[in-house]
């Protein structure tokens, strides 16, 4: 059985336990959940709220949370006067076994009225809110209003500004992962005493370049990156006679972005990698050597399937940094998320709106790739923090990517 098929259980099972099992803080929790309810109920209705047909059954739910609140006040009052000891377990009538069965199913039931008022306030509120603001014909004056006015309005052009941050994003990733593993595989060479001369030199300047490939990228920011190879490629195009239109068929900024992406990533990779590999015991190496192996069987079956699977926390959090990363790209003309919401905020001259549903589009981007890549890291056995990375010829603490940039 394989190590994700074996977690489901497990999950299930920790579900079950939860669902089934009697919780001390129930009325701590619950009651801080029916509050909240409370000051949902207290909303006003959007539009298309579903509750404000029936008055009666709104009612019910609000007391029925109040109720709640109550009783959760009475049992905090009785736990105060029996502080002291096991007093307040063994004589308190909230904590006998049909008390406690009974209010555990009772926070299910404040739980789906809070549900049932979220649903009804929030989403419901929402829709009703888009729903408004497309149907005007000028930008309005609230907050959301006015930023649900220009979403609708240029919805085409942020769809599209997410859509190629996250191409440029994924593309660049995995482009970025072969070349470093070919980066990292120079990088590793030592001249071997069965190597001819020509072998040797090829050795020494494959690693020399890995290291200064390194170096620059790592020590540049990408943004200059970006506009070095953006406007070299036009350069390069440009001197072979081609026009300004024929230029941008062939070498758009969409295409300098992903060789941007893929270049930069490429050196940080190669140091997860190295450090990775460098975390693999080296006594791995001798007993492969030994056994017969030469310098590049032992590097391709023993050492780097270990390395490569103690580096994927860090790898897979490449991905998550250059979502973040491709807003600099916007400075060669780049539709993507950050270049997008700038164009509706000039086209509206209004800003605070678009640039706060850009940062939650960003965060909702960010929280789903962690989501996925940290699936992807359970499924080969691997924790978070099971490397530590280096910047430096041994493998040691590496900083975050952004602070070399």
């Amino acid at each position: 059985m394989s190590h994700e098929s074996a977690a489901h259980p497990t999950r299930r099972a920790s579900m079950t336990r939860f669902v089934t099992r009697d919780h001390r803080y129930v009325f701590l929790g619950t009651s801080a959940l029916a509050l909240c309810g409370l000051w949902l109920a207290n909303t006003p209705h959007p539009g298309m709220s579903f509750l404000a047909a029936s008055y009666v059954v709104e009612s019910i739910l609000y007391y029925l949370l109040l109720a709640w609140v109550a009783v959760s006040l009475v049992a905090l009052v009785n736990k105060l006067l029996r502080w002291r000891g096991d007093a307040y377990r063994a004589s308190s009538p909230f904590c006998r076994p049909r008390a406690l069965r009974a209010e555990r199913y009772a926070s299910y039931v404040i739980w789906l009225i809070v549900l049932l008022f979220a649903v009804d306030r929030v989403v419901m509120g929402g829709i009703s809110l888009v729903s408004w603001a497309a149907a005007q014909t000028t930008n309005p004056t609230d907050f959301f209003g006015s930023m649900a006015y220009m979403l609708c309005n240029m919805w085409p052009t942020f769809v599209q500004g997410v859509a190629n941050t996250v191409i440029i994003a994924l593309v660049g990733t995995v482009v970025a992962f072969f070349l470093a593993l070919a980066l990292v595989f120079l990088r590793l060479q030592l001249p071997d005493r069965s190597d001819n001369d020509f072998v040797r030199l090829l050795k020494i300047v494959g690693a020399g370049f890995a290291k200064v490939y390194s170096q620059v990228v790592r020590g540049t920011p990408m943004m200059i990156q970006g506009l070095i190879i953006y406007y070299a490629g036009t350069g390069v195009l440009a001197g072979r006679g081609l026009s300004a239109s024929q230029i941008l068929v062939v070498w758009s900024p969409f295409v300098a972005a992903l060789v941007t992406v893929s270049l930069n990533s490429t050196a940080y990779m190669m140091e997860v990698l190295r450090a990775g590999i460098g975390a693999v015991d080296a006594g791995q190496t001798e007993a492969a050597r030994s056994l017969g192996l030469s310098q590049w069987q032992a590097m391709r079956r023993v050492v780097f399937p270990q390395g490569i699977k103690n580096a994927i926390p860090a790898l897979s959090n490449e991905l998550v940094i250059n979502i973040k990363d491709s807003s600099v790209l916007m400075a060669i003309g780049v539709l993507e998320l950050t270049f997008a919401t700038r164009t509706i905020a000039g086209v509206y001259y209004k800003q605070m709106e678009v640039y706060v549903a850009a940062a939650v589009v960003y965060l909702i981007l960010t929280l789903a790739a962690s989501w996925l890549l940290g699936k992807f890291g359970r499924r080969f056995d691997v924790q978070g923090n099971q490397v530590v990375l280096g910047t430096s010829d041994t493998p040691a603490a590496m900083p975050a990517k952004g602070e070399a940039r």
